[in-house]
């Protein structure tokens, strides 16, 4: 089915932290493989592998040496031929990262690029020459901290890097980068994978003029913890090309009948972005990180939802509430007041009755939190960089955990993140099979999803209805569902005409007479009429 992607859930994967098979410490292919099973019996519909490829892992894989070979420590190309067999045995699609905005300075191409000006590869990443003064060229700054341009002793010139100084950027205004990148998703196209996951989807070209970005519009009362959010980045991405280069991968992937997602990294009308991306012949989806930060209220979901699809009604999201890069939103969005089960339980429940596609970070489904580290324990470059807040991204991407052993089931060796307490509480053994559990809630709400129409491509209507209440209906010509939330840690009453008993899952809520009660961090979806109407009490 071509589209078997329009209204999938799929399961991200950080290789590193699933399963370690070999005792070293890390995750790895074979270690994924094994562990196949829990996914399909969860009721996922595609896996998502962040970067396995070759790399000296400065940025823990996102610095890639080699687009076309499996890094040892996750094992070997056969093993990753395996690990998609099993997969297709299994029902489950599977989609790669690609981080092709930029490579690691560990790659030939850079040694060649940096070698010479007039070499074969000189122009396949963004050089400039410095002002007079010796300075960069502009005030792009880098992501990971300072600026984005460094210096070059061999060419005399800066490079151009938006995160690390170990991650060059590519030249996509050279149409041979572009024509090597589309070669490097044949090559994994070919190995049978079902699409790709585009790293910084937004990053691909730069403005030829290398003009300066302005400040960023909006007023802040103090300097934030990283200076990049004080820019407005009009120059140094976002740039025009990147919609016709989307146009250029739409074509390779309909070859094969193959499906992408892109990740938008943008703090500015990312929601439109998004729409923009993902409009007919470009990508067939997007996410951003709109619903990856601490606002929790019914306003907030219902704005972002209706503005993508008012903006783009031909477009098509994938929402996501964590993932490797942010805190876990069972910790996010429990600051109100609620447990951390019964927010990780309500959230299952929106994220999965959202219209598109859901992307489910590795243990959200036991309600897993992040992990404190200290400074010394810290592996990640921003992280360190930031030290002591932003925190970084190593609380999330600690290790998964299978049962209440020392290291969680991951490893048998030391695992390159530490398994703490507070962590293991929150198991796959622990929670498997037990009624209540926030797994057993991921599953039943998974398997409604899967067989409602309505939630799997049905349209959306909001409801006008007041904080903290979210209220929307799914409409497909065959059902109609009533879905609503109480999204506080309080009780809230509803009136609600025009609809029939609960279909599929009750949480925390009482329906046998009217006024219907909401409890704390409720969920409850109901058979709706086109009359169907809620007031509050």
């Amino acid at each position: 089915m071509r589209d078997w992607w329009k209204g999938a859930v799929t399961y991200q994967v950080y290789p590193r932290s699933f399963q370690d098979s070999d005792g070293d410490g890390v995750g790895d292919l074979p270690g994924i493989t094994a562990r196949l099973p829990y996914l399909a019996d969860l009721g996922v519909d595609c896996v998502w592998l962040s970067p396995f490829f070759r790399s000296p892992m400065k940025d823990m894989g996102y610095d890639v040496s080699d687009y076309c070979d499996v890094d040892p420590v996750f094992g070997t190309l056969a093993d990753f031929d395996a690990l998609v067999a099993r997969a297709q045995d299994l029902g489950l699609k599977v989609i790669i990262d690609q981080v092709l905005s930029h490579s690691s300075d560990a790659h030939p191409f850079f040694a060649q690029s940096r070698a010479s000006r007039t070499g074969e590869k000189a122009d396949w990443y963004v050089w400039a020459d410095p002002h007079h003064d010796g300075t960069p060229p502009n005030n792009w700054l880098s992501v990971f901290g300072g600026s984005a341009w460094t210096w070059d002793a061999r060419r005399h010139q800066y490079y151009l890097h938006n995160f690390l100084t170990s991650q060059p950027d590519f030249n996509y205004h050279n149409p041979a980068v572009q024509d090597w990148a589309l070669s490097v998703l044949r090559f994994w196209l070919e190995r049978g994978v079902d699409g790709f996951r585009f790293d910084t989807v937004n990053y691909f070209f730069h403005d030829r003029l290398l003009r300066d970005n302005p400040a960023d519009y909006r007023d802040k009362d103090r300097p934030e913890a990283n200076p990049y959010g004080m820019q407005y980045h009009l120059f140094d991405k976002n740039r025009p090309e990147n919609l016709t280069w989307m146009e250029r991968i739409r074509g390779v992937l309909d070859d094969y009948g193959a499906a992408a997602v892109g990740e938008m990294g943008e703090a500015h009308h990312a929601i439109r972005m998004m729409g923009e991306y993902t409009a007919p012949g470009r990508l067939q989806q997007c996410y951003s990180f709109e619903m990856l930060g601490d606002d929790y209220a019914a306003g907030f979901f219902r704005d972002r939802i209706q503005g993508f699809f008012d903006g783009a009604p031909q477009g098509w999201p994938m929402w996501a509430f964590s993932n490797h890069d942010v805190r876990r939103h069972a910790g996010r969005w429990t600051a109100q007041g609620a447990s951390t089960e019964a927010v990780a339980k309500q959230a299952a429940s929106l994220l999965l009755a959202l219209e598109g596609s859901v992307c489910l970070w590795q243990g959200e489904e036991l309600g897993q939190t992040d992990t404190e580290l200290s400074f010394e324990e810290l592996t990640d470059p921003q992280g360190i960089a930031f030290w002591p807040a932003p925190v970084g991204r190593d609380g999330t991407r600690t290790p998964m955990v299978w049962d209440a052993s020392p290291n969680g089931g991951f490893t048998t060796g030391t695992p390159w993140l530490p398994v703490k307490p507070p962590q293991r509480a929150r198991n796959v053994a622990g929670q498997v099979g037990v009624p209540g559990s926030v797994l057993e809630h991921y599953r039943a709400m998974l398997a409604f999803r899967r067989g409602s129409a309505a939630l799997r491509g049905g349209r959306t209507r909001f409801l006008d209805l007041p904080e903290p209440i979210l209220g929307f209906l799914r409409e497909t010509d065959g059902e109609r569902l009533l879905c609503l939330f109480n999204l506080s840690p309080q009780a809230v009453a509803v009136t609600v005409a025009g609809a029939s008993g609960p279909v599929g899952l009750v949480l925390a809520s009482e329906t046998a007479a009217q006024p219907v009660r909401l409890g704390p961090n409720a969920a409850l979806f109901l058979g709706a009429t086109s009359d169907t109407r809620v007031t509050l009490a």
